[in-house]
């Protein structure tokens, strides 16, 4: 096996975030799932636009925030998601190559526009998306780039690639490249709601040994496993995968192998502003260390101090530097 190029490799949805603040009510009154991923047409994207509130717009997409991460850490890191060639497309480009990220993905010629998020923060720091995924959808085996799998420790990719069809077979042969070149494949569940729509073929990625590392929040891990209770998720988990990390806000975070559950608090924060981005730069954080020969507990210690940072300002990126923040803590 040659020696890697890339510590992680992310796969996700290409997304410009437009994030802006908002009352509850406000949710009620748009019909806005409150802390989920809604779906919504380009039409619905144009009226939430209009009624928003002043508003940011910062590159995003789940899996684009873990290389970020990545980057930001002083990794390595390499990101396929499908654009547009328009105005949104440029900005994420720019903003993913200008981080160090090796990002080569070909551009659509325009259509479908490139996808965007309506996010609102309600002041209690949830976010809820509403997200047109336009030329995300696109994606396909074709925009898997062979050399990078093969070179990256880690291949990382997000549920809500489960969405868009075409997707499905990219991950499975992007699996098939990594496990061949004797490479690790991990996936994080992304939402309840998302797995709601995808359970079995979650389980399945799995238990079939198509994806060696899971990370899940609390309400996903219930989700999975149609259960109220935590410690019966954690142990159906550990059956079913090699490496569970399960993240639970301000309780910390949970590690679990087939032989040990390691339990790691929550990094303190001053202030929450947005969790938007928080289960990213977590991932981030946990496979930066993983591919840096930390062990798991100090993995963890990592994610969540990561995690801190991001959720004390507005937008899903580290706004310093993240390499700087684990050196002065320590880690």
């Amino acid at each position: 096996m040659s020696e890697p190029i890339y510590d992680v490799l992310t796969i996700g949805n290409a997304i410009a975030d437009i994030i802006a603040h908002a009352e509850d009510d406000f949710l009620v009154k748009e019909d806005i799932t409150k802390g989920a991923m809604n779906l919504i047409d380009a039409e619905r994207a144009e009226h939430l636009y209009k009624v928003m509130g002043p508003a940011i717009i910062a590159s995003g997409g789940s899996a684009g925030n873990t290389a970020a991460g990545v980057a930001s850490l002083g990794g390595k890191a390499a990101y396929f998601g499908k654009v547009s060639d328009d105005e949104l497309g440029a900005a994420f480009t720019h903003d993913m190559r200008a981080i160090g990220v090796a990002y080569d993905t070909k551009m659509l010629d325009g259509t479908p526009p490139t996808a965007r998020s309506i996010i609102f923060t309600t002041p209690d720091g949830e976010r809820s998306m509403n997200t047109y995924l336009g030329a995300c959808v696109e994606l396909s085996p074709e925009d898997i780039e062979e050399d990078k799998v093969a070179a990256a420790q880690i291949t990382y990719f997000e549920g809500y690639l489960w969405d868009p069809p075409k997707a499905k077979d990219a991950i499975r042969l992007a699996a098939e490249i990594a496990h061949k070149n004797g490479r690790q494949v991990a996936m994080t569940l992304s939402d309840s709601f998302c797995v709601d729509r995808y359970r079995d073929e979650f389980l399945e990625l799995m238990t079939s040994g198509t994806v060696d590392i899971v990370f899940a929040n609390e309400s996903e891990l219930k989700s999975l496993y149609q259960t109220s209770s935590y410690e019966s998720g954690l142990d159906a988990i550990r059956q079913d995968c090699k490496l569970a990390v399960v993240t639970r806000s301000e309780q910390g975070s949970t590690v679990v192998t087939r032989k040990n559950t390691t339990h790691v608090d929550a990094s303190p924060i001053e202030n929450l502003v947005d969790s938007n981005g928080a289960g990213d730069a977590y991932a981030a954080g946990f496979l930066w260390g993983l591919t840096n020969t930390r062990d798991l507990k100090t993995c963890a210690k990592i994610g969540g101090l990561v995690a801190a940072e991001v959720i004390q300002h507005l937008g899903p990126r580290a706004q310093s530097s993240l390499k700087e923040l684990v050196e002065q803590s320590g880690l």
